[in-house]
């Protein structure tokens, strides 16, 4: 979706997929064919505040699956003095965006991509906040938002052009393109262009904009289809989007859906181009596979009201689509696990009637026992092996449903993904589905990719009973299992995910490519799998006569694309992969990652999107990054920046000096960043649980940090207790600035009262020149005008955790910007300091090995380690290899530690 908004709080929007526009216009003529000078007349008269949107265009050209989408919007500002416009951007969830332009007074703002790291270290400020320097980031169901605002020359217009792009994948028997229409205001030239080329011929096109009356649906939706290509086109005039003849009000309100399908006549879909290839295997006409499956449901007191009720509606309707040759049972987990049989039963009548009985049946429990839920579904399909070696030719599924995380029985999500693996060992897919947003949705994502299977996001909402329904229709009918697409060795250099543990009626499975030279004329692809009762093979060749006439009909974009698609899926699966590993294995796999991102200009995870030439009031350039599964929901914007365009001049930064980020976390240890050592140094301060420690002190400004300790119990009898910070306070005497933090509450100014916030909160506030950022159940980010920047990480512990309590981590960016004189056990690291590091040794553990350190004149025996750092992921932390100094930081600290301990937390 693409915003314009005009100054004074009235949102003048131009979306990408949906345009959210004035609340008060003009009446619009509902008169066509008008003459362009009156249409002119017509466009300056309709100008709100002197803002109004004189074109949105989006076109979308899809070639073989990959969708290329270009959306071009421009506002025009007619006032006499400048007016701020909204830039709204709302794409799929699946899509990576590639380009951005915005174009202003003949100059050209270009989109620039680079790795995170880069981009984190000048924009830390606000990419800290979660604002990331303008371009708020959230996350719907099925779509993903970032909005950015600007200010527009008096007497100019400003063009916006975002370009992203997505591999279409197949459900249900068809492909679907969505965009989201959404107008509260009336669009001058408003315009849908979707263009198809699909080599195996298109079967059927369908365009539907149901916000519209059917009779003006069918006027305003152009489509045709014949052989390869489709085409769709939607360009209602202004008359026609208006509610009413004399109506400023628009009708264009839902989504715009194209959906398609191509010919199935004949199995292979292999297409070879400019060294690399793109297989697309879904066959037609096999029979339906019977099928194993087990329903895992959460019945812990958080399911209760309206969860536990849509959960029951759907399982009655998915009983009711069971098939007579389908064998299922149901087990529920809280506090204690339960099974309806224990065993696999066939779907007959008597049985299925017996089934729903107990769904409306079952009450809810306290607990959330997942670990020993999931083993006794999975324990119920392993028996098909040994005691139903009929059932052994059905297709086992396994689908778990839960709301919440690990509170009962094994509650560490490590060992419960070590326990559900080599239980399954392969021989099914585990489908998780989280219901709402307290899930740890990644711990689910993680569990159903280590078997086969895939998780998908539950939301509260009055369909979600739909939702559970729309998800089983999914795998409710396998045709294949053990599936295995293969290439010739000595031909791929580069191969996507080719084996697939079961494929299923309606969809598709894609797989892509690198070719070596000159291996093209010889490549082939042979299949296997297992269907009902028998062994499924086939072999594709490359037909070369066909790809040469497709390369006259297509030329350069069939080639492009075909490899852009390669390059999206594996990008796609190596950020997936990256997630179920730790360590050295996972930063391989993220600079492969990374280096594809940046080679093709595609805006992951691990990438941002600057925009050159555009500052805000701090200095800073707009970012755009992929939000996570877990950033905020689009309900909970934060607060926006403005921006100016300055391509005339350049865009300042706020210091030349190397940025050092030092924190303090878990048991504790404080970890030192050195950038220009390219290295880290560690300590912990062992000391009495209810101590307070001094972290921060700047005694030019009075602005301070302090720490409480808490304690757990000690593992063994012998062993020294572990203590964690539970209790920070921060002061900035020059405002009257206080604010307590704990696992439990943030309190602002709790000496005279101030509000009280808890961590479920999602909040921005605001008192002189501190701003204090909560990002919900995550971490909180203070923010000192000309400061630094301090984020507090909270620690949710489980029950069964040797940790009895939550706990907190503290950490410092823009460090560089406290005064030289700040001290304090971190403070005294903010600014740059030397070491040298020599006779590196064996230690005591073969794995960390020892050596002399020389820091502040001091000669000290270090050990090589490694901690958390959880300042960039509060959820999972990232490894940290460091130089540990032993003793309390003796030698390398001023002083002692116990110099630092102060009677107050303020």
């Amino acid at each position: 979706m693409i915003d314009a908004m005009g100054l004074r709080g009235l949102p003048l929007c131009v979306y990408l997929v949906s345009l959210l526009a004035l609340q008060a216009m003009p009446a619009l003529a509902s008169a066509t064919g008008r003459s362009k000078s009156s249409e002119k007349r017509q466009a300056v008269d309709t100008a709100v505040d002197g803002v109004f949107i004189r074109s949105l265009k989006v076109n979308c050209k899809v070639t073989s699956r990959f969708a290329h989408y270009v959306v071009t919007s421009q506002v025009v500002n007619t006032a006499s003095e400048a007016r701020e416009v909204a830039f709204d951007v709302e794409i799929p969830k699946t899509a990576f965006i590639s380009d951005f332009a915005i174009t202003a007074d003949g100059n050209a703002f270009i989109g620039d991509i680079k790795d995170k790291v880069t981009a984190w270290k000048q924009y830390r400020k606000a990419a800290i906040s979660g604002e990331n320097a303008g371009l708020v980031r959230a996350s719907g169901r099925t779509m993903e938002k970032f909005t950015i605002h600007l200010n527009v020359n008096p007497h100019s217009k400003v063009t916006f052009q975002l370009t992203y792009e997505e591999v279409l994948k197949r459900s249900l028997m068809q492909y679907e393109i969505v965009i989201k229409v959404k107008p509260k205001q009336l669009v001058h030239h408003f315009e849908i262009d979707v263009d198809i080329f699909e080599p195996q011929g298109i079967s059927k096109l369908d365009a539907q904009a149901p916000f519209l009356p059917k009779e003006l649906a069918a006027q305003t939706i152009k489509k045709s289809f014949s052989g390869k290509k489709g085409h769709v086109l939607f360009r209602p005039t202004v008359g026609q989007q208006q509610s009413c003849p004399t109506c400023s009000t628009s009708l264009l309100n839902g989504d715009f859906k194209v959906t398609y399908d191509v010919s199935r006549e004949e199995i292979c879909d292999l297409l070879v181009a400019n060294n690399h290839f793109a297989h697309f295997f879904a066959p037609q006409n096999l029979t339906n596979m019977n099928k194993n499956i087990v329903f895992v449901i959460d019945i812990s007191g958080s399911m209760r009201g309206q969860k536990v009720k849509q959960t029951k509606e759907a399982l009655l309707q998915i009983l009711g689509d069971m098939q007579p040759g389908d064998y299922f049972d149901l087990v529920l987990f809280g506090s204690r696990v339960q099974s309806w049989r224990g065993a696999l039963v066939q779907a007959s009548e008597a049985n299925l009637q017996a089934a729903r009985d107990f769904v409306r049946g079952f009450s809810l429990d306290e607990a959330t026992n997942l670990n020993g839920g999931l083993l006794r579904g999975i324990e119920i399909l392993n028996k098909v092996q040994e005691s139903l070696p009929e059932l052994s030719n059905h297709a086992s599924i396994l689908i778990m449903l839960t709301d919440g995380d690990p509170t009962e029985g094994v509650t560490d999500r490590s060992q419960i993904l070590k326990n559900v693996r080599s239980a399954i060992r392969g021989r099914f897919p585990l489908y998780n589905l989280g219901f709402g947003h307290n899930v740890d949705f990644n711990f689910l994502e993680v569990m159903s990719m280590e078997n086969n299977g895939r998780a998908q996001r539950i939301y509260e909402d009055r369909d979600a009973t739909q939702q559970l329904q729309g998800f089983y229709s999914q795998v409710a009918k396998p045709l294949l299992v053990d599936v295995e697409l293969q290439y010739p060795q000595d031909a791929v250099l580069a191969l996507t995910q080719h084996r697939h543990k079961q494929y299923y009626e309606g969809s598709e499975i894609v797989v892509a490519g690198r070719i070596a030279d000159n291996k093209q004329g010889s490549f082939k692809a042979d299949v296997k799998a297992h269907g009902v009762g028998q062994e499924f093979r086939t072999t594709c060749l490359v037909d070369e006569e066909e790809m040469k006439k497709l390369l006259r009909e297509r030329g350069h974009m069939l080639e492009n694309h075909v490899e852009r698609l390669w390059a999206y899926l594996t990008i796609q699966e190596l950020l997936a992969k990256r997630m179920k590993v730790d360590g050295e294995e996972r930063a391989n796999l993220s600079s492969q990652a990374l280096k594809m991102s940046l080679a093709y200009q595609f805006v992951t995870p691990l990438t941002s999107m600057s925009i050159r030439g555009m500052t805000d009031q701090d200095g800073l350039k707009p970012t755009i990054d992929k939000p996570s599964e877990d950033s905020p929901p689009m309900e909970m914007l934060g607060p926006r920046r403005t921006f100016v365009l300055s391509a005339l001049q350049p865009s300042p930064t706020h210091s030349s000096i190397p940025d050092q980020v030092t924190g303090v976390d878990t048991d504790p240890h404080f970890i030192i960043h050195v950038p220009q050592k390219e290295d880290a140094l560690c300590f912990n301060i062992n000391e009495e649980p209810g101590v307070i420690l001094s972290l921060v002190q700047d005694p030019n400004t009075g602005f301070s940090v302090n720490g409480q300790l808490i304690g757990n119990k000690a593992r063994n009898s012998g062993q020294q207790e572990g203590t964690y910070f539970g209790r920070l306070g921060i002061k900035n005497p020059a405002t009257d600035f206080q604010l307590e933090v704990t696992p439990k509450n943030i309190t602002l100014n709790p000496g005279s009262g101030g509000p009280v916030f808890s961590w479920r909160d999602q909040a921005a506030l605001r008192q002189d020149g501190v701003v204090v950022t909560i990002n919900k159940k995550r971490n909180l980010v203070v923010s000192v005008e000309d400061g630094a920047t301090f984020e507090v990480v909270l620690h949710r512990v489980w029950k069964g955790s040797s940790i009895p309590q939550d706990f907190l981590g503290f950490y410092v960016l823009d460090s560089h910007r406290m005064s030289a004189r700040t001290h304090g056990l971190l403070g005294q690291f903010f600014h740059p300091f030397g070491f040298e590091v020599s006779d590196i040794r064996p230690g005591s553990d073969p794995a960390k090995p020892d050596a002399t350190m020389v820091v502040k004149n001091r000669r000290l025996t270090v050990t090589r380690g490694l901690q958390k750092d959880y300042s960039k992921d509060p959820r999972h932390g990232a490894e940290v290899s460091c130089w540990f100094i032993h003793n309390n930081g003796a030698g390398l600290i001023d002083g002692t530690h116990t110099d630092y301990i102060v009677s107050d937390i303020f």
